[in-house]
């Protein structure tokens, strides 16, 4: 058995420590937020955090996850009142919605490591997200704008 922490409540599992995090939370745990979109880190459709770290769990295994923490989209703090979930909302950012979990995740980390980021910034740091519908323009300021509302809450 592998214990982890899944969005604040301690689980196990009983699965080979070489399965990929994110069949664990979506076959094992019925998590279905993290998406497989590659399968090879490339797109960022599963990314979760783990210890707070955004980290594609297509290539996390899971014996490499026991005793941390993961959060998913589902596990977000206030989700309906946070802050990036806020600022997607106000900026329409889906379209399509496959990848959208992943670019959550990944701009939350994003803030958390640099409050008020610059287009640069911005661009690096989620570069390693892909949207097939090309919403980068929306999510862009949707980031922006949820880096605002956050400064605003201090």
């Amino acid at each position: 058995m592998i214990e982890l922490t899944v969005n604040g409540i301690k689980r196990q599992v009983d699965v080979v420590p070489e399965m990929p995090l994110l069949w664990v939370l979506r076959d094992e745990l019925d998590i279905t937020s993290a998406k497989y979109g590659c399968g090879v880190a490339q797109c960022g459709a599963c990314t979760v955090h783990i210890d707070g770290k955004a980290v594609r769990s297509c290539q996390s295994h899971i014996g490499e996850v026991a005793g941390k923490s993961v959060v998913t989209l589902e596990g977000l703090d206030n989700k309906d009142q946070h802050p990036v979930i806020q600022a997607w909302i106000e900026h329409q950012v889906p379209q399509c919605g496959y990848c959208q979990a992943g670019q959550i995740m990944q701009a939350i980390s994003l803030l958390a490591r640099i409050s008020k980021p610059t287009d640069e910034q911005i661009n690096q740091v989620m570069s390693g997200n892909l949207c097939r519908c090309g919403t980068y323009p929306r999510i862009r300021a949707a980031i922006h704008a949820a880096a605002s509302r956050k400064m605003a809450e201090k």
